[in-house]
């Protein structure tokens, strides 16, 4: 009975890792499209994204469903109960992350096709390092590898430095153009959706780390190796 208990936890573990690498797939895809039909101002691409949000959500809730499933009927301890419990919050925060993806989308439709808007130009660079990490968490979930997830988390400054350095360039292009305020403020709030989805990338990181380690990321460098683990 114990070993027709332990296939089973093992089981339903591989399969909340499962709909976990799934949703990392869809948050990823919804980045790239909505980034995408921003760049070439394709609305049904747009409202593609949106649409596709669903199967998130859905997704979301079978993890919950299942990661109940599990504490209640397996009773996990240590290393296991962290892996549930971080899956469970995971998936919250890819939802989110889906969220950011499918708001870029909905500003296609708000931004003027201008034959030459340079803040533009930008926003895809800024995208790729947010969809890059974004990616590499979720690898670093799937391989229990706390050193991505450091990695992951140290890029947030790249990013958040990014984000102030097109936050500017906007401001000015709305000083010197005031005909494109509407369509720059539009990309100041798509800057900011890729900005969050770095935090929440961030984030997704700390609980990865958490789950390797056993410790905290913020006790990481604290003397003595002393900390909060569990």
């Amino acid at each position: 009975m114990a070993e027709h208990t332990v296939k089973a936890f093992d089981t339903e573990i591989s399969q909340l890792r499962g709909l976990i690498a799934e949703m990392g797939g869809l948050a990823e895809v919804a980045i790239r499209d909505a980034v995408e039909a921003l760049a070439a101002h394709d609305e049904a691409k747009a409202h593609g994204v949106v649409a596709a949000d669903a199967r998130l959500d859905a997704l979301e809730a079978e993890v919950d469903r299942l990661a109940v499933r599990i504490i209640a009927l397996c009773a996990p301890m240590a290393d296991d109960l962290r892996d549930v419990i971080a899956a469970l919050k995971i998936s919250g925060v890819v939802e989110r992350i889906g969220d950011y993806a499918k708001n870029i989308a909905k500003r296609v439709g708000h931004i003027e096709r201008l034959a030459r808007f340079e803040p533009l130009t930008l926003i895809p660079a800024m995208a790729d390092i947010g969809q890059g990490m974004v990616r590499d968490v979720l690898n670093a979930y799937a391989a229990r590898d706390a050193e991505l997830a450091v990695e992951v988390i140290r890029r947030d400054e790249k990013l958040d430095n990014y984000y102030n350095t097109l936050f500017r360039n906007l401001v000015a292009h709305m000083m010197e153009n005031p005909a494109t305020i509407s369509s720059a403020a539009q990309l100041l709030f798509v800057a900011r959706n890729i900005e969050r989805i770095g935090d929440h990338a961030t984030n997704v990181a700390e609980m990865v780390y958490f789950a390797a380690t056993g410790f905290y990321y913020a006790d990481r460098e604290m003397p003595d190796g002393a900390g909060r683990g569990i």
